[in-house]
């Protein structure tokens, strides 16, 4: 497994922005997808945003599609979720998570295909 570290939250207002940055050690960090999913109080865990390993290639829910930006730098073992226009609804923990070292697909939305977990981070929008 991999460590992983979420930082960047906090408290803004609606419209404003945020990046959350994911810090990992432990394995050779371009060697797996890394998502970002949240998770609000009373809700399920749900998916934001997928990237690939070399992170040509990402993915992202509806709800965050022109808004949030995925991005990885494989040189600096982190990767980042830029969220723009940021709306009250966005208000949740963000966690990011990592494929295993195995995974075979190119990124994944099912937070089942991911063993690697940090702690998250608390984003706030208020309106």
């Amino acid at each position: 497994q991999v460590q992983l570290v979420e930082s960047g939250g906090g408290l803004v207002q609606a419209g404003d922005s945020l990046r959350l940055s994911c810090a990992a050690s432990g394995r050779t960090f371009g060697a797996y997808p890394v998502g970002w999913f949240r998770q609000a109080p009373g809700t399920e865990r749900e998916f934001v945003a997928a990237i690939s390993r070399a992170g040509s290639r990402t993915y992202y829910t509806d709800s965050v599609k022109g808004r949030f930006t995925i991005s990885r730098d494989n040189a600096k073992n982190t990767v980042y979720l830029q969220m723009n226009s940021l709306k009250p609804e966005d208000t949740a923990v963000y966690y990011c998570a990592a494929a295993p070292f195995a995974y075979s697909g190119t990124y994944s939305w099912k937070a089942t295909d991911y063993d690697s977990w940090g702690q998250g981070t608390q984003v706030t929008v208020s309106s």
